[in-house]
């Protein structure tokens, strides 16, 4: 049987799988890849291909469990409760303005180009208002997943510098005709939350004023014996400090997370029952994200050691026909879409990017076109199962997988049309070579 095919039948296999919920993703990354392997033959060296996609992800997943247990603790000590007050005080019961202040916020967060960071973020900060007002909180993972993806252009996020370092091309210039694109994406989540906001006024009305509040319910800490007030300004600088270091790249993220959680215990539960308690409190929502984290590098460690992504990758660029050649920009734009969905980033830019390219050049068109082109469907690539990120965003939010990828699909779409053909306006890719 044909391998490509047998690798988009894997895919779609799994995303029926967990879409209609009859299996849970952590059940289905583990079971589907390895019988659609055994069918193809491959077990031989099935073994091989697993451990070298949970080598692959450990360290993703390393960072998650101490990002997670690191966040969580600041927000136990109740830094964020400040903040919460004050975006409740902003927001006078208006669930627009806790809907474009989602918008914002993220998009703020997002510049240090990590989106497991700016999920725990901007949910430490977010999820209480929506808690406390009854919001859909669908919505709020739609928002901050969307805008992470808009966001996740910048040359540091990620796949900028994949399809830069893949076509030997300069990540600043391949960036910088992609801002317009990225302000359009960012004004649509605006226009998004808008929306969203007059749904939920017409549903809630404009819920009870702040003095109505107790000072309790201003807190995101749902331990009050684990607040740490006079260590506030402490719990801050530790803060602020591990963003910077992950920006300068010091250290690993991973690393930095350890550290960072490390000092964290030490300054502020310095007994070791309560370090046990704090570690104890979260461990539920470590062990859902973790564990689904080392699942999924079963999952592409299949998909790349069968050979399954170059051959998916093959057969997408057969399918298109000569008299296109001229529009491989736009075409690109809108294979980056199910490109990225179906297959990793690093197996989208390293593996079909290049002969995206080479199939554009024999029609004049310019790699660095194509580069850009490619670049537009990070908004839904972050719905993708294999995106680690996006289980993180769904577990810190209370939301089902399947529930988030239905309602944000077509949202996520739109922006990445938005981006696409401002992308073209503005010459940033052409229509035609």
């Amino acid at each position: 049987m044909n391998l490509a095919l047998i690798g988009f039948l894997m895919v779609a296999t799994f995303m029926t799988l967990i879409m209609t919920k009859r299996m849970t993703p952590l059940v289905a990354l583990t079971v589907v890849p390895t019988a659609f392997a055994l069918v193809a033959g491959f077990h031989a060296g099935l073994g091989d291909m697993m451990i070298e996609g949970l080598t692959k992800l450990a360290p993703t997943g390393v960072m998650l469990l101490f990002a997670i247990l690191f966040f969580s603790t600041m927000t136990d000590t109740g830094l964020f409760d400040p903040l919460v007050g004050k975006l409740i005080r902003l927001v006078h019961g208006d669930p627009m303005r806790i809907l474009i202040g989602s918008v914002v916020l993220c998009a703020l967060v997002s510049l240090d180009g990590d989106g497991s960071t700016t999920y725990i973020i901007t949910m430490a900060a977010m999820l209480p208002l929506y808690k406390r007002y009854g919001m859909n909180r669908l919505y709020l993972v739609c928002l901050l997943m969307v805008t992470s993806g808009v966001m996740n252009l910048t040359p540091w996020g990620g796949p900028t510098a994949r399809a830069a370092s893949a076509l030997k091309l300069d990540p600043a210039a391949l960036f910088l005709p992609l801002i317009p694109g990225m302000i359009a994406g960012l004004a649509f989540l605006i226009g998004l939350a808008i929306h969203f906001g007059r749904k939920e006024r017409r549903r809630l009305g404009k819920v009870e004023a702040v003095s109505e509040l107790a000072q309790s319910d201003l807190a995101v800490s749902q331990y009050p014996e684990a607040r740490r007030p006079r260590l506030f300004w402490f719990n801050a600088v530790l803060v602020i400090a591990l963003l910077v270091l992950l920006v300068w790249g010091v250290l690993p993220l991973p690393i930095l997370m350890m550290l960072a959680f490390a000092v964290a215990m030490i300054a502020n539960y310095p007994d070791t029952k309560a370090q046990k308690e704090r570690i104890a409190a979260h461990a539920g929502n470590v062990l859902s994200v973790v564990s689904l984290i080392f699942a999924a590098g079963i999952f592409t460690g299949i998909l790349s050691g069968t050979g399954m992504v170059e051959a998916m990758s093959q057969q997408v660029v057969a399918f298109i026909p000569p008299f296109l050649g001229p529009y491989m920009a736009p075409i690109t734009a809108a294979l980056s879409l199910p490109g990225t969905f179906f297959i990793s980033n690093d197996a989208f830019y390293f593996g079909m990017l290049p002969i995206l390219a080479q199939a554009g050049a024999h029609y004049g068109v310019e790699p660095m076109a194509i580069a850009r082109a490619s670049l537009m469907g990070q908004p839904v690539h972050l719905l993708s199962p294999l995106v680690p990120s996006t289980y993180l965003l769904v577990s810190l939010a209370g939301v089902d997988l399947a529930d988030h990828q239905r309602f944000t699909l077509i949202p996520a779409a739109l922006c990445c049309l938005v981006m696409t053909v401002v992308g073209m306006l503005v010459l940033a890719f052409p229509f035609v070579g």
